[in-house]
């Protein structure tokens, strides 16, 4: 049989970031969480953590955080349907891009959130790795632009959303005077939002243009609107965050007519109880754009 305190152990370990911080988090000292650890390997005759070059699980160490994340969801509807039994709030750990969380996601879970006392543990990943977190056992679920679940799991569409190329008109007055080209794109800063995130490259590609180009990184969606919105730079910004701005024409596109659409898709895994499936189920009525 499993020790679940083990599990809990290897959990906190990866979420925390190491084993100092995973023990102030358990009320355990660093040493007691080692041994957790090690009595965990111990027991399963082979390494559930990789320590270097960075603290990641093992293959084994994903099989448990998988078996961990479902065990907790469907804990929770047990003691939905056995009032007497104890139980904490329930935590959901979802990984999600930095845009859904700016724009639409709060308005649409927020409301079951509350009824059903859901705690959220969100983790921002850009929508083209966030399916990494659930294959890793990571989390339990996802928002990504890849539709194909992993196995175990299923995947729901829930839209698109729309980013425009756009930046302030004096921006545009100087660097664009002669709309988008190679030399303006080899000259004008971008803004790119991490090292993941592609839709510049992509935006650069639609418009024949495959060379490098100056860019500011800025991992932060607000920030991203921010710094465009003071004539820092250009960037791919979603419709749906901007609006306003566009239409009191603080932000133009630097290519009128231009955008990408990327989709997204919310993966879960199969066997993973009410409270996910809930949160499914308004997650459904998402209308994105």
């Amino acid at each position: 049989m499993l020790d679940y305190k083990l599990l809990e152990a290897l959990a906190t370990v990866l979420e925390c970031g190491g084993f100092e911080r995973a023990g102030e988090t358990l009320g355990l000292s660093q040493s007691a969480v080692s041994q957790r650890i090690k009595a965990l390997e111990v027991r399963l005759g082979q390494p559930v953590l990789v320590r270097h070059p960075r603290l990641a699980a093992t293959p084994a160490g994903q099989r448990l955080l998988n078996h961990l994340q479902q065990v907790r969801l469907l804990e929770r509807d047990l003691a939905t349907a056995l009032p007497t039994l104890e139980a904490a709030s329930p935590r959901l750990r979802i990984a999600l891009n930095a845009d859904s969380l700016a724009t639409w996601w709060a308005a649409t879970i927020g409301a079951y959130c509350r009824e059903a006392g859901v705690l959220l543990d969100l983790v921002i990943e850009d929508q083209d790795v966030g399916l990494k977190r659930l294959r890793d056992g990571d989390v339990a679920a996802c928002l990504c632009a890849s539709a194909q679940p992993i196995a175990g799991a299923r995947s729901m569409a829930l839209g698109r959303m729309t980013y425009l190329p756009l930046a302030t008109p004096a921006y545009v007055a100087r660097h664009f005077p002669d709309g988008p080209n190679e030399a303006a794109f080899r000259r004008a800063p971008a803004i790119v939002y991490g090292p993941n995130d592609q839709l510049q490259h992509r935006f650069l590609a639609r418009c024949g243009y495959h060379g490098p180009f100056p860019h500011h990184l800025c991992p932060s969606s607000e920030g991203f609107v921010r710094l465009a919105s003071a004539g820092l730079g250009y960037g791919m910004i979603p419709r749906m965050q901007v609006e306003a701005r566009v239409a009191a024409g603080e932000l133009i596109s630097i290519a009128p007519g231009q955008a990408l659409e990327v989709p997204l898709y919310w993966h879960f895994w199969r066997h993973s109880g009410e409270l996910l499936a809930g949160l499914t189920a308004r997650l459904g009525e998402a209308v994105l754009q």
